[in-house]
């Protein structure tokens, strides 16, 4: 596990533009803003992105003081990865790496690659992790702080707004130890995410949660990949309620935990 970058405190508010403007011009020009300002779609949040090379399956693990943090951050497809997409989030740059990762391509370079040609990297956040469990991560410069990402053997953390770093120490080491005793990616998934809501989370609060894990033939009467795909969208304790939802999950859909 190694400790690839953090931020210290943005500077000051340069620019009288409201919040939905600043959105709005982020989404239609992709540029960057002022690095004090606090577009209203910053998706300030902590994430794990995994694999297990051994069954095929890779998966997200997310919370956020955002509504609904899992119609913007979750992204995996069986064979190829898993993406988290986060900060002032650029949703168009998940698809382009999971087709990437599919076709084998080097997971560090391909990340760099779609980095590159983003205005808004500044306040991008991404983690990436492919199938054989090779992961990369990126926190750009203007995210607020505490941001940064840590990166170990088939896992990413990372996250932006945090207590500290202790939330991502927390995260990456529970992560190791659940999968050194054998845990399936869900479980593993969803103990690092508590372990990093109990280290601190999100320093403005916490309102959403959300899951999702692919493996072959995992999904609905094996028509489909998705193992897990679980949404907490709004909710007081939304790590707790997300837990219910996994164990209900793995109850109910019992065929599915049967990993051959």
């Amino acid at each position: 596990m190694r400790l690839l970058r953090t931020h210290p405190l943005p500077g000051r508010v340069r620019s009288a533009l409201t919040v939905s403007l600043v959105g709005a011009a982020l989404l239609l020009a992709g540029c960057a803003v002022g690095p004090g300002e606090m577009p209203r779609d910053w998706v300030a949040t902590y994430s794990i992105v995994a694999a297990d090379p051994e069954t095929g399956a890779c998966g997200v693990a997310v919370q956020s003081k955002f509504f609904s943090v899992g119609s913007v951050v979750p992204w995996a497809e069986a064979g190829a990865g898993a993406v988290a997409t986060q900060a002032l989030a650029n949703t168009r740059l998940a698809p382009g790496l999971l087709d990437a990762m599919r076709q084998g391509a080097e997971v560090q370079a391909v990340l760099d690659g779609v980095l590159a040609a983003d205005a808004g990297r500044a306040r991008r956040q991404v983690g990436v992790v492919d199938a054989r469990g090779v992961a990369a991560a990126y926190t750009g410069e203007e995210c607020f702080p505490f941001a940064g990402h840590r990166v170990g053997q088939g896992y990413a953390v990372q996250g932006n707004l945090l207590a500290g770093p202790e939330v991502l120490e927390a995260m990456a080491s529970t992560f190791e130890a659940e999968r050194a005793v054998g845990s399936p990616l869900p479980l593993a998934l969803m103990t690092a995410l508590q372990a990093g809501e109990d280290a601190g989370g999100d320093r403005r609060g916490r309102q959403s949660a959300a899951m999702l894990v692919v493996r072959r033939g995992a999904g609905y009467s094996g028509t489909d990949d998705r193992w897990v795909d679980l949404r907490v969208e709004d909710h007081p304790d939304p790590t707790v309620e997300l837990a219910r939802l996994l164990k209900i999950h793995q109850e109910f859909f019992a065929e599915r935990w049967q990993v051959p």
